[in-house]
């Protein structure tokens, strides 16, 4: 990997604030300060409507995948139906509100505040992400702005990391399962003056499944294997009773081997970042980071099951910051001033074969790569008048693309052939604007309006991609996508211990990017008019004594808007119209837990012209705990307990599938 580690620092987004009620998150000076913790949210977030993953939900994930327990909130979805120990890397793009499959995120994703998609390509190296390092998850479906605010067109999702208090000295567990699957993690929390040290590690390893369907397995198909691991290093120091320090540093790696013999892919991370919190009359939110990324990946052929590419070195580098102040404006108000930046640069190189022929020549060397850079500034204050609450915001981008390329060699004359092309550069604004009015305890009415917009990644720009029999072209002449929607909610909460609540939203995403066909077996990514998503949100929450009940439900009608072309008035790829999640837990104080999960997809299209249809999917999982005593757990795990067949993607009838039933046993110790 020729990316280097630069220790640089940490971050993190309002942990204890995420972990409470709305109402008690609204922020007071005299409240306790949670060590590790970011500023309090601000009062007008629940305006914008949210959804929040508390930390005993992540621990009861029957696959332990954060990308599986981000499940829970219907209308989540990657590029594909599969997880990270069978899916390629580069499609784990996380997106929202049915604006279209895309193997880059449309969503932004945050830990303790730091962007973690990757530079080059956009997708979540959710593999990295441990389910037990975390402390709470908040999901807000729609635009956003504030810091980091490009990239927010479908939505955020703020990952915060466990503190002080949730992190026992010393954890471990140690799980075997089906198809000779081993996962065994570790964690070491120590205080440290006034502030605590936390190292953990995690690695897991499988034989994997056969993700071909067996009626069209060949001598050459595999199963899905798959070994990574993960280290983070996390440490925060009191500077003062009001402000603090806070490091994080990880690093992780993750092999997967899928289809076919040979086909081996390889993503890597190094990242780092440090964040200053100060609680002071002049609160301070400022951080920096870094991320050294690569990937790699093998591509064989479907019909000689030799190599006929071989992506030896993507190296990527993304480094950014923001400062955030909140100066004291008196108590009816919370204002929010800052700046932020992102920088991201990338190569690419790979080696053409030609699989025809038995020696398997290599026929071409490819060279791609080019840099981004945003730079915003942004404004935004909440106002309480009683049992009304307003909030609003601006923000204005900066934006350049520049020193793109995409070059190729012969491997045979020497002959160079490619494209350099002209830098971009442009500005963006975006802005936000909510109510949030308590018309009663239990009756809460939101409403709100926003934009915003994300640039093509550098992947979406300078790399083609094949996944037989198709092959996607890149696209360097392509816009930046741009967001404007608006929603209405309404909360209710009839008796204590039960939520409901309910959203009605319009999202209209201009010039979306999308995979166009353009030929047979061909497409590229291309700017089509808009896609119009809108639907109906429902999510319900209920804890009756050691019973707790969540329930999600997502309704999207989403139309692509493209005048003269075939797709004019489809539905988009990868899109289904209705998603729901419902979870049953049974977790006393003490003795034995449970926790049931049941998901459904429905029937959704692979491609833009609607040829290829992907089944709708109902799957079911469990986890069951049985305490031992001294901090000793024995956990059962079961995943797709019905062995429902998921078909993952479908190319004109070649077939791939997710996760069959897969069973766990293991250990736990947490003291």
């Amino acid at each position: 990997m020729k990316n280097f580690v630069l220790p640089a620092i940490l971050l993190t987004v309002p942990t204890a604030a995420l972990a409470q009620a709305p109402d008690e998150a609204a922020g007071d000076a005299s409240a306790i300060i949670v060590t590790g913790a970011g500023l309090d949210l601000p009062p007008g977030t629940p305006a914008y409507g949210s959804v929040v993953i508390d930390r005993q939900r992540l621990l009861d994930s029957a696959s332990d995948r954060i990308e599986s327990v981000l499940g829970d909130v219907a209308g989540f979805q990657q590029f594909r139906r599969s997880d990270s120990r069978s899916s390629n890397p580069s499609n784990q793009g996380a997106t929202l509100r049915a604006l279209g499959g895309n193997a880059s995120s449309r969503t932004l994703m945050l830990l303790d505040g730091v962007p973690v998609a990757d530079p080059f390509f956009g997708y979540i190296p959710f593999s990295a992400l441990a389910p037990e390092r975390l402390s709470v998850v908040r999901v807000t479906r729609g635009g956003g702005i504030g810091a980091f605010g490009a990239g927010a067109v479908a939505g955020t999702i703020e990952m915060a990391s466990a503190t002080r208090d949730q992190l026992p000295d010393f954890t471990a567990s140690a799980f075997y399962g089906s198809r000779d699957s081993t996962e065994l993690s570790a964690g070491l929390t120590q205080d440290l003056g006034g502030g605590y040290v936390s190292l953990s590690g995690r690695w897991d390893r499988g034989d994997g499944f056969q993700t071909t369907p067996k009626d069209q397995r060949v001598s050459a198909t595999v199963p899905a294997a798959y070994d990574g691991w993960s280290t983070n290093l996390r440490a925060v120091a009191p500077l003062s009773a009001r402000s603090e320090l806070q490091f994080r540093a990880t690093l992780f790696e993750d092999n997967r081997t899928l289809r076919f013999k040979g086909a081996d892919s390889m993503s890597q991370g190094q990242d780092a970042s440090i964040r200053y919190i100060d609680r002071g009359p002049w609160q301070v939110d400022a951080l920096a980071y870094i991320q050294a990324r690569n990937f790699s990946n093998i591509v064989m052929s479907s019909s000689t099951f030799r190599k006929s590419l071989d992506q030896r070195n993507t190296p990527s580098t993304g480094i950014g910051g923001k400062i955030e102040i909140r100066p004291p404006v008196g108590d009816a108000h919370m204002l929010r001033l800052g700046v932020d930046t992102r920088f991201a640069t990338g190569d690419m190189y790979e080696d053409a074969y030609n699989a025809n022929v038995a020696a398997n020549p290599r026929t071409f060397l490819r060279h791609a790569g080019g840099d981004q850079w945003t730079r915003g500034i942004f404004i935004e204050d909440d106002w309480t008048l009683g049992d009304l609450v307003l909030t609003g915001g601006a923000r204005a981008d900066r934006w350049s693309i520049t020193n793109g390329f995409y070059h190729q060699v012969s491997a045979s004359t020497g002959a160079a052939t490619g494209s350099d092309y002209a830098d971009r550069s442009g500005w963006e604004t975006s802005g936000r604007i909510g109510a949030l009015y308590h018309v009663a305890d239990a009756v809460a009415l939101r409403a709100s309006a926003y934009s915003g917009f994300r640039l093509p990644t550098l992947n979406e720009l300078y790399r083609p991609f094949v996944v037989f029999p198709i092959t996607t072209q890149a696209n360097a002449a392509l816009n930046p996508e741009k967001l404007k929607g608006a929603e209405a909610g309404i909360d209710l909460t009839p008796a204590k211990g039960i939520t409901l609540s309910a959203t009605a939203f319009y999202n209209r995403l201009d010039d979306a990017i999308a995979n166009v066909t353009i030929a047979t077996n061909t497409r590229q990514r291309q700017n089509v008019d808009r896609i119009v998503a809108k639907g109906v949100e429902l999510t319900a929450a209920a804890k009756l004594g050691d019973i707790n009940l969540s329930a999600s439900y997502a309704y999207s009608h989403s139309r692509v808007h493209a005048p003269g072309a075939a797709f004019d008035g489809f539905t988009p790829a990868q899109t289904p119209r209705h998603a729901a999640s419902a979870t049953v837990a049974y977790s006393p104080a003490s003795g034995p837990s449970l926790s049931t999960t049941l998901r459904y997809v429905a029937k959704q299209y692979e491609d833009d012209l609607q040829s290829d249809v992907l089944p709708d999917a109902l799957t079911v999982d469990a986890i069951a705990r049985l305490p031992v005593g001294h901090g000793i757990n024995l956990v059962a795990r079961g995943e797709n307990l019905f062995d429902k067949a998921v078909v993952t993607r479908n190319s004109g009838g070649s077939i791939d599938l997710g996760t069959p039933r897969t069973l766990w046993i293991g250990v736990t110790f947490g003291g």
